[in-house]
């Protein structure tokens, strides 16, 4: 992401979430701030992004990313009926969790570029959102600064579990500074947990599924952000090996477990993206 620019990838992420609570019945990720937080600024791009039945990868990708949030915050939940009282949102863009939060005891760190957290604050600030004293905003450039270090900087406690979500971040950088966050996390105390979403490389997808992928990843490197990162499940497994408990689901599990039984078509498509939790 180029220096002093708010992350534009992280606004289509937020009008989509904001989308699926006014178009999809029933919602599967239920948001309440979504469309709030985007305010009059974004009102016109949110009315353009209905159910698109003729576009059926756009509506997959909808429904990617909200049960993406379903999932990381099920599992949140979860890590905090198991004692865990701290949260680090890892590229946490517009997430809503921090203004909803419903564990009292539950802290909660965004982590994000500079450019991307003043962006929200401002929008947070000019839509009468009140910023909790639970939330900490943790400014950390991935590839240039240490996760660590500015956590501790922010009050992070790192002699207690934690439960860290890394949703839509992982593409987007280089392995080394994947490794790098993961060796971080895999230091923490038992009874910590990650989440996170990734997506398999170009060549382990069938041509339908590369056409749909070079059409995302030619816009998202227009928008200055491109994809670096993919990894097979075999891969990532080898990567997490630290972690004694993973699970990796695909997309029929996902559809299996959020999409089941709706009346619309509202589901994950292809083979691609895959959701990840693992526990220490």
């Amino acid at each position: 992401m180029e220096q002093a620019v708010a992350s534009r990838t992280a606004l289509s992420v937020a009008l989509r979430r904001a989308a699926h609570q006014i178009y999809d019945s029933p919602v599967v990720f239920n948001d309440p701030i979504a469309v709030t937080i985007l305010g009059a600024t974004y009102a016109e791009q949110l009315q353009g992004t209905p159910l698109r039945p003729d576009r059926p990868f756009s509506t997959g990708l909808r429904a990617f990313l909200v049960a993406r949030s379903r999932y990381a915050e099920d599992n949140l939940a979860r890590a905090v009926s198991s004692g865990v009282e701290q949260y680090v949102l890892l590229g946490a863009g517009l997430d809503t969790f921090a203004y909803r939060n419903p564990f009292a005891q539950l802290r909660v760190f965004e982590v994000d570029h500079p450019a991307t957290q003043q962006w929200k604050r401002e929008l947070l600030q000019r839509n009468n959102i009140a910023m909790p004293e639970s939330i900490a905003y943790t400014p950390v450039d991935f590839e240039r600064q240490s996760l660590a270090e500015q956590l501790g900087f922010a009050g992070f406690n790192s002699h207690a579990p934690a439960f860290f979500a890394w949703l839509g971040v992982v593409p987007y950088l280089t392995l080394e500074a994947f490794r790098a966050t993961v060796s971080f996390i895999s230091a923490q105390r038992p009874g910590s947990g990650l989440t996170l979403d990734y997506g398999q490389p170009r060549s382990a997808l069938p041509l339908l599924e590369q056409m749909a992928h070079d059409s995302l990843a030619s816009r998202v490197e227009k928008a200055g952000e491109p994809f670096q990162l993919f990894f097979t499940p075999p891969e990532i497994a080898a990567e997490l090996s630290r972690f004694h408990t993973v699970e990796d689901l695909g997309a029929a599990e996902i559809n299996a477990r959020y999409f089941s039984g709706r009346s619309d078509d509202l589901r994950m498509r292809g083979t691609a993206a895959r959701f990840l939790s693992a526990w220490l």
